[in-house]
């Protein structure tokens, strides 16, 4: 969430947008939108005039709701890889046909869309151990688009009303669209928590052999998005049990990617299939590109700290319940879980609570529709004025009471929840509501970034002894041995290079 504050505005623009060719985000999985590149059986063409444009038009916003490009010295290096593995597709004839861009974001994702576009978030990298993991992620990313599946997902998401963000949930509910109107599905969008619908098994799969065909063709272990999907797996269950969620959840990119452990299996085997000897796997040149990339969330949106959100700039703190989970956005934090969803964000305010509290509900109601609220109550949390109201709504899952909790930082400055709960369950949120409050100056100020260091191994060193220089204060070595694709039962080697999360 960033420091400044800024207008709504509606990844389902930005949808639209892309998908004149598609998008399918996470910000669950922009996922590759539809081109008009290629087709499902290889007859592939160059990279349209049209799709040139569009791509053109929706990139600048893909940036904006992603965190911005990333500007360390990384980029120089995924901007090539990225470009070496997507002309192997054949949707351009050129490395400059394609646009790659290492994003600002502390998500798990990867997508493209049409007209060259690639893109890799860092929190993503940083999972990754080798150049040829990259490679075959971003390979699987470019051949959803080189075989159309982002249009073919568009045309499902116009039959099914597929909605993605915040200021169309409300009318989403009134209008009792079963997929966003059920609760305990991630209905909320922000960058980075956009609902799309899921590829199918089949397009999943092709996208998968196309991938694993790009990364043969360019001289890379084959292997190399199998044991991606595996290390994917294993920091979800670990950021499912930080969040006290089922460790069985999907992870980030692989929301709109189905039976993940199938896909783990069969992209070996399909490997394996094509008779391909070893290929690079440049652990070593990864590595040393990756050294000293920005870790999890960046302080200047805010930091997630196990169940809590603060914001050194903003001064702010909150804490959700357990059992609930955040993701960051640059226009908002999302709250989620199986008893209800929730975003924590701002918008204009000039000192009457009553109409930022009536913004706030026209904001989610949509277009055309309004949802009827009770009184604003007032009252004080931990020092700061604040108000609320709650309204409820039908859909066909049943009755849903959406609330706006908002709170007056200064005369022109106010932060707000909006939840939806099932009817009479609203109290759910209450430890959260009561949670939010100032920071200090030294406690804002203790907050820092988090980093990858590449460390060498050093005689003497084991598993135990570098997880516990692990910036975190759980689930140390079970970060360590995701973060390095290593089990508990691994010896270290002296002279090895591993990677540790530092401040």
């Amino acid at each position: 969430m960033r420091t400044i504050s800024k207008k709504l505005l509606s990844t389902a623009a930005i949808l639209s947008l892309a998908a004149c060719g598609g998008s399918g985000a996470d910000a669950g999985a922009v996922e590759s939108a539809g081109s008009s590149s290629s087709g499902e059986r290889g007859e592939v063409r160059s990279i349209s005039a049209k799709d040139k444009r569009k791509g053109a038009e929706a990139h600048p916003q893909l940036l904006q709701e992603f965190g911005g490009a990333y500007t360390g010295p990384q980029s120089a290096y995924v901007v090539r890889i990225g470009q070496d593995i997507a002309v192997q597709s054949g949707l351009g004839d050129a490395r400059s046909d394609f646009t790659v861009t290492l994003l600002n974001s502390p998500v798990n994702n990867a997508f493209a869309i049409p007209g060259g576009y690639v893109y890799l978030t860092r929190q993503l990298m940083a999972l990754m151990n080798d150049e040829a993991e990259m490679a075959g992620v971003l390979g699987h990313e470019v051949g959803h688009v080189a075989a159309l599946h982002g249009e073919k997902r568009q045309k499902a998401a116009r039959r099914n009303s597929i909605l993605g963000v915040l200021g169309q949930i409300g009318s989403a509910v009134l209008l009792g669209d079963s997929a966003l109107g059920k609760l305990g599905q991630e209905v909320f969008g922000t960058g980075s928590q956009l609902l799309t619908l899921r590829y199918s098994r089949k397009q999943e799969y092709e996208a998968d052999d196309l991938g694993i065909r790009y990364l043969a063709s360019a001289g890379y272990a084959p292997d190399a998005l199998a044991t991606m999907l595996e290390s994917l797996a294993a920091q979800s269950a670990i950021d499912a049990r930080v969040a006290g969620r089922d460790a069985r959840s999907v992870p980030e990119w692989a929301s709109t990617h189905p039976n993940p452990v199938q896909r783990v299996s069969r992209a070996a085997r399909n490997a394996g299939k094509l008779g391909v000897s070893g290929g690079k796997r440049n652990r070593e040149a990864f590595l040393r590109n990756l050294d000293g990339v920005l870790y999890g969330d960046d302080p200047k949106q805010g930091v997630i700290e196990g169940n809590s959100f603060l914001h050194p700039d903003l001064k702010l703190k909150f804490t959700v319940p357990n059992g609930f989970g955040m993701q960051n956005g640059t226009r908002a934090v999302t709250i989620s879980g199986s008893a209800g969803q929730g975003q924590f964000t701002t918008g204009p305010y000039n000192g009457n609570m009553a109409t930022y509290i009536s913004s706030a509900f026209k904001a989610l109601s949509g277009k055309g529709q309004d949802i009827a609220y009770g009184d604003i109550q007032r009252t004080t949390i931990n020092g700061l004025p604040a108000s609320y109201a709650t309204g409820r709504v039908n859909n066909r899952n049943g009755q849903v009471d959406v609330t706006i909790f908002a709170y007056e930082f200064s005369k022109s400055s106010a932060f707000h929840f909006a939840t939806l709960a099932q009817a009479g369950r609203t109290s759910v949120f209450t430890p959260m509501y009561d949670s939010v409050k100032r920071l200090t100056t030294r406690e804002a100020a203790a907050i820092k970034p988090r980093k990858i260091d590449v460390v060498t191994v050093r005689s003497g060193d084991t598993i135990d002894s570098l997880s516990r220089k692990m910036a975190y204060s759980d689930y140390q070595k079970d970060r360590f041995l995701v973060l390095n694709r290593m089990r508990s039962t691994d010896n270290l080697r002296a002279g090895q290079k591993v990677k540790i999360v530092t401040y």
